[in-house]
């Protein structure tokens, strides 16, 4: 049934979508499980983007989508969590050049939902932002988003300004999206990435010392 749920994302299948998710929560299927479903099915609809075989209102619509499944599976991620003293302050933004908000979303929920304080700079994020509020908001953490390929160069010129300010040693900076790997942390100068949202947590816990 996962695999019915990834096809009807990719399908723009909204309705088939919702009673998909619906249907495996009351199987015992675990959220994280689901969410991580997700996350395959947006990397495809990425990939079909970037061959010119899907177009904005595919990306704009698979997001509503994502954004409808985050709302079904929420109880069960909440009633999971500890709640307590605030573990640390992430900031968060899709880099500029990238409208998308979805993974990001998501990713903050998670970090939330796990006692994390998280400011949100939203999507298309200039580089002096990003910059002006490590300043301001003094964050332990910044994560970066990006959902194309083509943002990994403002991930590298995001931090490279981070550095030239002197701010570098004040943060770890996670990066993700769909195509992020190893290499692209090398290539940005980054410290980390998740393919999930639960490892954003995981690493955020790790810097914390939690």
């Amino acid at each position: 049934m996962a695999k019915e749920l990834i096809k009807a994302i990719v399908a723009m299948d909204g309705d088939e979508a919702a009673k998909i998710t619906n249907d495996l929560l009351e199987q015992g299927v675990e959220a994280n499980a689901i969410l991580a479903d997700c996350q395959a099915a947006m990397e495809e609809v990425g990939r079909l983007f970037e061959k010119g075989e899907y177009f904005l209102p595919e990306l704009i619509m698979g997001g509503e989508i994502l954004k409808q499944i985050t709302e079904i599976i929420k109880p069960k991620l909440v009633d999971t969590q500890d709640k307590g003293e605030r573990k640390g302050k992430v900031l968060f933004g899709t880099v500029v050049g990238d409208i998308h908000d979805i993974g990001k979303d998501i990713v903050i929920f998670m970090l939330e939902t796990n006692n994390y304080e998280v400011v949100d700079l939203g999507v298309d994020v200039p580089i002096a932002k990003f910059v002006e509020a490590i300043k301001t908001e003094k964050p332990n953490i910044v994560g970066m988003s990006g959902f194309l390929t083509k943002t990994f160069d403002a991930m590298r010129d995001t931090i490279i300004a981070i550095s030239e300010a002197g701010l570098r040693d004040q943060v770890k900076i996670m990066i993700g999206g769909g195509t992020v790997t190893e290499d692209v942390v090398a290539y940005a100068s980054a410290d980390a990435f998740g393919e999930t949202a639960m490892d954003a947590v995981t690493l955020a816990n790790k810097w914390m010392g939690r």
